[in-house]
């Protein structure tokens, strides 16, 4: 079922993997396999080589993402986040969500909502350092000289 790929074409179909399994969380990941023309244990080593998760963690860890915007920028109640994000229990949704954040939903909105009403520009707010180096870097115009000449000297 899966061939020689290249580098590039790899790391491109794991990519569009990845936005497969952000954007449609009922998707089976053999129907996401077939589509990056892998075998389905095939893209979870290769996925989970690339992004450091399987695609279960992903998906995981994007529900919780989406339930810590929903809990500090909506005014949603706890009970229809957890629908939202695709529970259908609020006792096992608040018992997943403090395993996994340390703390329970309410009580996260609580700390959050003071944080989510800063201005964009506040330290708090900002990404991780290593996310602003990387925009900078992406966004410097002899990055792309310099990637292209490492490539080229790699060969």
């Amino acid at each position: 079922m899966t061939e020689p790929m290249t580098h590039v074409g790899s790391f491109a179909r794991l990519c569009l993997a990845r936005e497969r399994l952000r954007a449609d969380e009922h998707v089976p990941l053999a129907h996401v396999a077939r589509e990056a023309r892998l075998s389905t244990g095939e893209l979870i080593r290769r996925f989970a080589a690339l992004f450091g998760e399987t695609p279960h963690q992903y998906r995981l860890r994007e529900r919780l993402d989406r339930a810590k915007r929903l809990l500090a920028w909506s005014e949603r109640s706890v009970t229809d986040v957890c629908m939202d994000v695709g529970f259908s229990s609020v006792g096992s949704f608040s018992a997943w969500f403090a395993r996994c954040v340390g703390r329970a939903p309410s009580a996260y909105r609580r700390h959050a909502k003071p944080r989510a009403a800063e201005p964009a520009s506040s330290p708090a707010s900002l990404e991780p350092g290593c996310l602003s180096l990387l925009t900078g870097a992406l966004a410097h115009p002899d990055y792309a000289a310099n990637a292209a000449s490492a490539i080229s000297e790699k060969r």
